[in-house]
């Protein structure tokens, strides 16, 4: 019997996107239907996709029509619409879920796993997008771009800023990655073009590499720059809190572009509004969109944009090709 497969498509990935990143399973004979998770804007989608990631797959429910007929369907895919234990109940057929990112935050594993279907996700899937976004980042806050750029269009040619007396150069600085996975490789491989020490942090990494592995403390102490790379868990919540920003050098800045969870907010707007740390670049906020008295948004040693690092036509466009690949590996497997 022809396999079915349905493929919940959203802002990031519509409908259009989604069917064509998926043709190699219907080359393969699969039966793809793609419904649409509708939202009225970007920001109301990532704001759904925020409550899933720090509340679970529980935290958002799918409306009615897109679990229509959902007990006919083999697979199910997905990149943020949650797979909550109702979605799974109600798909009695399902063998294998695919998940459009990097983690499977928004899939109810333990559901999954009793009902014995496989989840697949598709890590890697926007590491370049992340690793060049914190590229950016790290110049513009450590090169004032953002700030200079803000200034001239209000009509100030500024020259000053907190910085200034200590403004680097990169080549013989050093980049601490916390994390060395798909991302924080890339940043590596990156800014050693910039005749940078690059060391890391990452007590599960055990591949090969000409950087630098050091243990925590040693990263903070030393690193000019702290850049965040890695997954958000209960042993990783919170690790980026007052006891290591004050390890870290007042001329070092910190960046994140993974999760805002790694960091204890108050912690770090506390370091940076007594200086105790010379600046920081965050994609991630523990509430987004940021109020408008946010406290990020009055310091001028902090660059802040809204959590788009990993946004790019080309991750979104690629991703489900990327997992059309996996799940065909693995039908011939099983």
């Amino acid at each position: 019997m022809k396999q079915t497969c349905l493929a919940i498509a959203d802002l990031f990935i519509p409908a259009e996107m989604m069917a064509e990143g998926l043709q190699a399973l219907e080359e393969a004979g699969i039966d793809v239907t793609v419904k649409q998770w509708h939202h009225n804007s970007l920001e109301e989608l990532q704001q759904a996709n925020l409550a899933i990631e720090q509340g679970g797959s529980e935290a958002v429910f799918l409306p009615d029509n897109l679990l229509e007929d959902i007990e006919h369907y083999d697979i199910i895919i997905t990149q943020f619409a949650p797979i909550n234990r109702h979605v799974i109940e109600a798909a009695t057929k399902a063998t294998l879920i695919g998940v459009l990112r990097g983690g499977t935050e928004n899939v109810y594993l333990k559901k999954a796993q009793e009902r014995g279907i496989t989840v697949l996700n598709t890590p890697g899937r926007n590491a370049r997008s992340v690793a060049e976004f914190t590229v950016g980042l790290l110049f513009a806050e450590m090169r004032n771009i953002a700030r200079s750029h803000a200034a001239m269009q209000a009509g100030n040619w500024r020259k000053d800023f907190p910085n200034s007396a200590t403004v680097p150069e990169l080549e013989g600085r050093t980049i601490g990655l916390v994390g060395f996975g798909h991302v924080g490789q890339l940043v590596g491989k990156f800014l050693q073009g910039f005749d940078a020490r690059i060391v890391f942090f990452d007590p599960y990494f055990n591949g090969v590499t000409s950087f630098e592995q050091v243990d925590l403390n040693t990263l903070l102490h030393e690193a000019d720059v702290v850049s965040l790379h890695g997954r958000l868990t209960e042993e990783t919540a919170g690790m980026i809190g007052a006891r290591e920003l004050t390890q870290m050098k007042q001329t070092a800045i910190l960046i994140n572009t993974a999760r805002s969870g790694l960091v204890k907010e108050p912690d770090l707007i506390h370091a940076l509004q007594t200086n105790e740390i010379a600046g920081a670049a965050i994609d991630t906020f523990d509430q987004e969109p940021l109020e408008a008295d946010s406290p990020f948004l009055k310091l001028d040693n902090v660059t802040v944009t809204s959590h788009m690092a990993g946004s790019t036509a080309d991750a979104f466009r690629n991703t489900p090709k990327k997992l059309a690949i996996r799940v065909l590996k693995w039908l011939n497997q099983a």
